[in-house]
């Protein structure tokens, strides 16, 4: 888990500039798919710049939220003061069996090397009844994703080594999450694609990769200026078809699911 973690290391304001963002557009689905409700003691796991937090605050949950890496848990204990923040990582949260109504992971499982592990511990700290609900980007990767592929395949740099090992890892389909969550011990489980168009421009969304963030600034990093350079010009040549004047359109999508304790 310490080379997963490792990668957020210091870059929580440049994750709040970016990928936040197109992370934030699933909060409110999965918030639902959890059944939050006013007074409900609800875990959010990998919290990120603690948008789903914030959300669930607002909602009147008594919201706890954790993050494996300092310097997010540190914006979100900033941006988010009504939530306790704490540092915590899975498959190894620190708290007892059964400490929430409710348990939420946005984007978190498709981050850790051992997704089952993951999901076992948000089953084990959610009580009896209550619900667990997940986030996962898709595969085949849809054009959002897949720009940065294209880019990488262009360069004919190969993308980062998955940090799952192939033994561990799980289709990412409606019917691969759904099986995760199965296998976890959850009943009732639901899994569905969410499809929307992510609006940004071409400077935010480059604030990613040049952080060492995504697949390509994973790919990218020790790489030299000349190679950085490259990279720049196949984004703005592969990006040019969704670009409306000054904005960034890219279709993209999320899976989400969900299950009873």
């Amino acid at each position: 888990m310490a080379d997963a973690a490792a990668k957020w290391t210091g870059r929580a304001v440049a994750f709040a500039d970016s990928y936040a963002h197109l992370c934030a557009h699933t909060a409110a689905p999965l918030l639902e798919a959890a059944g939050v409700t006013p007074g409900l003691a609800l875990l959010d796991a990998g919290t990120g710049s603690g948008t789903v937090a914030a959300l669930a605050i607002a909602r009147g949950a008594a919201v706890t939220a954790v993050d494996a890496e300092p310097s997010m848990v540190a914006l979100a204990a900033a941006s988010v003061p009504e939530a306790d923040v704490r540092l915590g990582r899975l498959p190894d949260l620190p708290f007892a069996d059964a400490a929430f109504d409710a348990v939420v992971a946005n984007f978190v499982v498709n981050h850790v090397p051992d997704p089952a592990a993951a999901v076992a511990d948000l089953a084990r700290v959610t009580r009896p009844g209550g619900r667990v609900a997940v986030t996962v980007w898709p595969r085949p990767a849809p054009p959002l994703q897949q720009l940065w592929n294209d880019i990488l395949a262009a360069l004919e740099i190969a993308p980062a080594p998955s940090i799952v090992p192939d033994s561990l890892n799980f289709p990412r389909t409606p019917d691969g999450v759904a099986a995760l969550l199965s296998k976890a011990g959850l009943r009732n489980v639901s899994s569905r694609t969410i499809e929307w168009s992510h609006h940004t421009d071409l400077e935010s969304w480059w604030i990613g990769p040049a952080n060492g963030m995504g697949a390509l600034g994973e790919a990218l990093a020790g790489r030299d200026e000349r190679t950085r350079t490259r990279a720049r010009h196949e984004y703005e040549r592969l990006a040019a078809p969704f670009l409306h004047n000054d904005d960034l359109i890219l279709p993209t999508a999320a899976l989400l699911a969900s299950g009873d304790r």
